[in-house]
């Protein structure tokens, strides 16, 4: 298995973790007093979500190619 894939894989992973970080960003950032906090917990997490294809629009990881269905390399 290769990075890409392994990465690829784990991209939901950072997609989930990147949205729960995001919403309790929201979550405090309603607040007054925690208004910076939350913000900055919002765009944390939107960076985490992103982070896989962000890192593939920037060339750092190469795009999994899709296997299809039956067919062994």
């Amino acid at each position: 298995m290769t990075f890409a894939q392994l990465f690829a894989m784990a991209g939901y992973l950072f997609n989930i973790i990147g949205i729960i970080v995001c919403l309790v960003g929201l979550h405090l950032a309603r607040r007054p007093t925690r208004r910076g906090l939350g913000r900055g917990l919002a765009v944390l997490g939107f960076l985490i979500a992103a982070s896989p294809l962000l890192l593939q629009l920037f060339g750092i990881v190469e795009p999994a190619s899709p296997v299809s269905p039956g067919v062994l390399p």
